[in-house]
């Protein structure tokens, strides 16, 4: 089975089907941490502290969901859509380390307000900086 690299439109359309099963995975990770505390939070003036957890359990919950669809087959359920696939320089699968650091470079790169992802635009092989951090590449399958 041959592949190319990704360019970024369908790196975008994945992105965007990611999409669905992060909000569920959001929304149950949001109500289970107010059924933590028995629903004892006034959602319209909620503490700091508590949206700090929120907000760090939700950041949790997406690496998961990342990590282990990189490591478990190298797709989300987003790139299996569109035939992409995350594999390392040599063609193999990601380790756990190399799927954690990927996931946390692609954080600092939508954090530089994106530019780490349209640096796709301008590298050769299609790599973002997560890409480039890890020695991975986002490939299309071919039918």
């Amino acid at each position: 089975m041959t592949s190319t690299p990704a360019p970024l439109w369908l790196r975008l359309a994945a992105a965007v089907y990611d999409l669905f099963p992060l909000i569920a995975l959001w929304m149950l990770t949001s109500g289970l941490a107010l059924l933590i505390v028995n629903g004892g939070v006034d959602l319209a003036h909620p503490t700091t502290a508590w949206l700090i957890g929120l907000r760090f359990a939700l950041v949790l919950v997406t690496g998961i969901y990342f990590i282990i669809s990189w490591v478990r087959g190298g797709q989300t359920i987003g790139m299996r859509a569109w035939r992409l696939r995350i594999v390392g320089e040599d063609g193999a699968a990601l380790p756990w380390p190399r799927a954690v650091l990927r996931f946390a470079v692609a954080c600092v790169s939508l954090g530089a307000f994106g530019l780490g992802f349209v640096w796709c635009l301008f590298d050769a092989r299609k790599r973002g900086w997560h890409d480039i951090a890890v020695r991975s590449v986002l490939v299309r399958l071919q039918k």
